[in-house]
This record gives C-alpha cells, structure tokens and sequence, in this order.
C-alpha cells in the first residue's frame, strides 16, 4: 500500500531538498512515537521483581547485632528475619541473600542498589515513609530500658536523670531515648554506639546505667543473660512497630506489592505467629499496615 513517503518529489531545485527534509522528519517524528510506546511495556519488563525473578535471588540488608531479629550466633546468622524471610522466599520462589553492614550503612546501601530491601526491622516513623515504602509491621517496637541486674538506682525510667546511657547510633530508638530525657532533671549524658552488642557490653560492665532499645529486643537480651540484665518497666516510648523497609521508586512498587502480599498470607495462615512465638516467646497484634504512624 502507498503511503505519503511514496508520493513522488521533485527531482532537483530547492523544492526537492525541502521534500526531503520534510520526508526525514516525518520518518524521524514516526519512530520516535513508535519508540515512546514501546517504553513502558520494556520499562515493566526490566523492574525490580522481573530482575529479582530472573536472578531468582532476593538481595536483603540487614544489621546482625540486633537479636532476636539478626544476629550471629556460633558464627552462624540466625534470628527472627532469617525465618520469616525464608517463609517469603518460598511463597515468591526465590532464594534469599543476605549483606550484613552496620546499621548507619543500611538505608544508604538501599538507595545505593546494594540490595533490593531492607530487614533490620525498623521502626515505622512518619520521617521514614516520606522517604521509605514500609511493609507490613512484624512485631511491637516500643521503647524501653535495660538495666544491669539488681541495680537498685533504676527503678523506673525516669531513674536515669542524671546519669549515663546508651542506644545505638542513628536509630528511633536513639531518638526516643533522647527526647525523654530532654524532659528530666539534670543532665543525662547520652552515648551512641555503633551496634547494640557493644552497648550491653558496656552496660554489663557499668560505664552505662541502662541501654534504650525496643522492647522485643531487651526482653530477649534478658531473657538469654538473666544473672546480668533486667528490663525497666513500663516502656517509656510511643508504642511503635517494626517494619521492613523497600524503596519508594516506581522501578519497585512490584517486589514491594508482591512481598506485602505473602506477608500477609503468611500473617493470615498463622506462620508470622509462630515464629513471633519462637523468638519472643509470644505473638504480638499487629495491623496489617501502618498508614498514620505515632512517630
């Protein structure tokens, strides 16, 4: 069929340069539509869950000096991430591989494209879905102390005015720790440790009086060392939860949406529960998403 690239042009003369160009910016104008449309579909093809089904591998960031979600025990990685990611890896197909990095290396390594998401877990903070896409909570998060043993100068948390304390670097638990104690009398010294490990080290050894963390956290930490650690009750903290983390990008809404969903059949069907159980030694009530956190 003839189309309007057929329709004869003058053989010479300043008209039949004209028809040319004319001819070569139409063509031009054609494949460039044509390319445009084909965008999206290639785009689609080439997102995160496509790459991760092709590599058949989930890359997940993570910190491993945050028992009971991450840490290495007999020198092998273990904890509460490790199963529900390997519950998620079967309900995706895939296979999961972990990068270990201090906390403050995390969030950066994410937006670097170190790996796909981040477990840690962290804490759900309306600071934090400005900039991060949240997955369903995993477990409560609120903030609590751990104290040594038998120290009869905290009783409470507002015991720590005045003293020295500790929460690990660049984490809401930090935050929360400090803004309480903002609100009491003296100057309560604040230190900042780059893993939690070495700061019930230093609790442990009394350069600290207490170590501010989630409450999950603490109360395994105490329940694994009974003669050297003690929770503070009551929490001080705004109740909170804890949260994967994945990237905002269009590029990843489809590995987001797919892990949410087996998350939450994996909640539905009872398996979240168990292993909340194994790990803390009882399943907490979680919503299913967090859309206006208290943070």
């Amino acid at each position: 069929m003839a189309g309007w690239w057929d329709k004869a042009a003058p053989e010479s003369g300043p008209n039949a340069m004209e028809a040319v160009m004319n001819k070569r910016f139409l063509l031009n104008a054609a494949l460039g539509a044509a390319l445009a449309l084909g965008l999206p579909a290639a785009a689609h093809a080439e997102d995160a869950l496509a790459r991760v089904k092709a590599s058949g591998t989930l890359k997940i960031g993570t910190e491993t000096a945050f028992a009971p979600f991450d840490y290495i025990d007999a020198g092998n990685h273990a904890g509460l991430n490790v199963d529900l990611f390997a519950e998620i890896g079967k309900e995706l197909g895939v296979k999961i591989e972990w990068v270990a990095l201090p906390w403050e290396g995390v969030l950066p390594g994410l937006e670097a494209g170190k790996f796909d998401m981040v477990a840690g877990p962290a804490t759900i903070t309306k600071a934090r879905m400005e900039r991060y896409r949240f997955l369903p909570p995993i477990a409560e998060a609120t903030v609590a102390l751990l104290k040594r043993k038998g120290d009869a100068s905290v009783q409470k948390p507002e015991d720590i005015a005045g003293k020295v304390v500790g929460a690990g670097k660049a984490s809401a638990q930090l935050a929360q720790l400090k803004a309480f104690a903002d609100t009491l009398p003296g100057k309560t010294q604040l230190r900042e440790y780059v893993g939690n490990n070495e700061a019930y080290a230093d609790l442990a050894a009394g350069r600290i009086v207490a170590v501010g963390n989630s409450l999950p956290n603490i109360a395994f930490v105490a329940s694994q060392r009974p003669d050297t650690f003690e929770v503070v009750k009551p929490p001080f903290g705004t109740k909170s939860y804890f949260g994967y983390i994945g990237r905002k990008d269009a590029d990843y809404a489809g590995l987001d949406d797919a892990v949410q969903a087996a998350m939450l059949k994996i909640k539905a069907d009872g398996r979240l529960a168990k292993i909340q159980k194994k790990w803390f030694g009882d399943s907490f009530d979680t919503p299913d998403l967090i859309t206006e956190p208290a943070l």
